[in-house]
Parts: structure tokens; C-alpha cells; sequence
């Protein structure tokens, strides 16, 4: 008995373990790959065991380091003035949806459960950012447009409002004489750790792998991000690749390693927030689970 329920309870790791091998394997092939010689993946495939390692890709990174450098930097500064306005707007609007005395509480919930379906359309958006307000080759056109305030992360942290904070918290304070604003800033943001750090993780995500807003509204190389600029160096890759420019150019293009290149760019776009999830991952699971689930 003691036996079969030790097998039994085994069950559940063995699954957790496969699952979480399924999400940890691609990328560390990813990463390997990266570090493989071009032609032992041509000849033998990705593998987790290459048989000859090189760092020509990095190199060929490397030579670009001044723009990818420059366009960190940009992708830095985007990322945390993004997330910060983003989430402080957020808060903003989702406490007082939160609160059962708000005037038209259901109809303005609607409207912000009503923009997860629809939107203007890339066009109209276009117009407006270009013509009405002209962001267009600004800092704000990588905030703004599409990024700034999500309605699910509104419903998200009004949720986890609803549930974790009690109204008799509230109501105490108002009693020793605490304003609304007293109250948001005193009360309610320093209980909401967990649904902050989320909805921070989400849009901070959102920001560095932002490379559309970067193609429709940003033209001047100054203002590249790193999504765009590693976008932009696999595309001349890849041009460079397929084009004849002469035998002397056609045997220096033979030597450019696209396919690892693409596993190095894919590595230096996605390695910041890999190193940055374990300090989000005590608040993620909390904040997910009460704000989506109990509400």
C-alpha cells in the first residue's frame, strides 16, 4: 500500500519534469546551435551534441557591437519608461473599476472588455499617431501606440484588486480621515506586489520584443531598438545570401553563417528577460492566479 502510493505520487513530478524539459530543451538548442558550426548543422541537423563548435556568429555580431550597443541602450530606456507610465496608468484606471460605489461602474468595465475585441485597424491607428498627435519618429511611438495600457492587464489587476483587498481596509481608513488618494498610493499599491509585478513582467516583455511599432512609425537609425537592428541584420544576411555580386563577393557571402547567426540573434534578443524572469517568478504565480482565477 505504503509502496503503490509512493509509485502514485511520483506521477505528478515525472509530468511536471517532462513539461518543463518540453520548455527548457528549445532553448538550450537554441543556444547550442548558436555555438555550432554552420556546416555540421547542414550536414548533420541541429543537435544538442554537435560535433564542431564555432563562434563565428558571435564574431560576425560583434563586428556590428556599436549599433547593437546603441540600440540596447534605446531598447533599456523604452522598456523601463514603458512599463513604469504603463503600469502606473494601468493601476490608475483598474482601481476605481475595482470600487463598488464608482458612478457607471459596468458600462466603463464594458468598454475596456470592448477594446479586447476590437480595434481601429492599422490604418486609422497609422493616421492618428502621424497626422493627429505626430509621434512619428519620437521615443513615444515606441511607447504608445498598442503598448501602453492593455485592457486584459486593467481587468487583470482590477480582479486582483476585488479580491485581496478588502473593502473593510478601505472603509477603516476613510474613517481615520485617509483621502483616495491616500488610500491608492498608502493602501492599495503596497498590498498589490504580486498583480504589479505581473502586469510589470508582461509589459516589459511586450516593450523589448516590440519590433512592429518599429517598422511603421520609426525611420531614423538613432532610434532603433534591438528587435529592430538584429531584425535588420539577419534581413541583409539573408539578401547578401541570395544574391550575385561577383565571385569574389559570392565566395565572401558563402562564409556568412545565416543559420547560426539567427540562433545568435535570437539569443541576444531574448537573454536580458531570461536573466530578469527568476526576480518577476516569486510575485508571477500569485499575481496570475488571484487576478485571473478568483475574480
Amino acid at each position: 500500500m505504503g509502496r503503490n502510493r509512493k509509485i502514485i505520487s511520483l506521477v505528478p513530478h515525472i509530468i511536471l519534469l517532462t513539461i518543463s524539459l518540453a520548455y527548457v530543451c528549445p532553448f538550450l538548442l537554441l543556444i547550442i546551435s548558436s555555438i555550432t558550426d554552420e556546416k555540421s548543422i547542414i550536414q548533420n541537423g541541429y543537435s544538442f551534441f554537435p560535433e564542431d563548435l564555432s563562434s563565428i556568429a558571435y564574431q560576425y555580431l560583434w563586428n556590428n557591437a556599436a549599433e547593437i550597443t546603441h540600440a540596447y541602450g534605446n531598447t533599456i530606456l523604452v522598456t523601463v519608461i514603458g512599463t513604469v507610465v504603463g503600469l502606473f496608468m494601468t493601476a490608475l484606471l483598474a482601481y476605481p473599476l475595482s470600487r463598488k460605489d464608482l458612478p457607471f461602474r459596468t458600462p466603463l468595465t464594458f468598454i475596456v472588455f470592448f477594446t479586447l475585441l476590437f480595434n481601429g485597424g492599422l490604418v486609422p491607428t497609422y493616421l492618428v499617431y502621424t497626422q493627429l498627435i505626430d509621434i512619428k519618429n519620437t521615443i513615444l511611438a515606441q511607447i504608445v501606440p498598442l503598448l501602453l495600457l492593455s485592457g486584459f492587464n486593467v481587468l487583470l489587476m482590477r480582479t486582483f484588486f476585488i479580491s485581496s483587498i478588502p473593502d473593510s481596509v478601505i472603509e477603516s481608513a476613510k474613517i481615520d480621515g485617509a483621502s483616495e488618494v491616500r488610500i491608492f498610493f498608502s493602501i492599495v499599491l503596497p498590498l498589490s506586489l504580486p498583480i504589479l509585478a505581473t502586469i510589470g513582467l508582461f509589459q516589459a516583455t511586450s516593450y523589448w520584443n516590440d519590433w512592429f511599432n518599429q517598422m511603421v512609425y520609426i525611420t531614423d537609425p538613432d532610434l532603433f531598438t534591438i528587435q529592430n537592428v538584429l531584425n535588420r541584420i539577419l534581413t541583409d544576411t539573408q539578401f547578401l545570401s541570395s544574391t550575385s555580386l561577383g565571385a569574389s563577393a559570392n565566395e565572401a557571402n558563402a562564409q556568412i553563417p545565416g543559420t547560426t547567426i539567427r540562433m545568435a540573434i535570437a539569443v541576444i534578443g531574448i537573454l536580458p528577460m531570461l536573466l530578469a524572469y527568476p526576480f518577476f517568478q516569486k510575485y508571477f504565480v500569485k499575481g496570475i492566479t488571484v487576478g485571473a482565477v478568483k475574480g
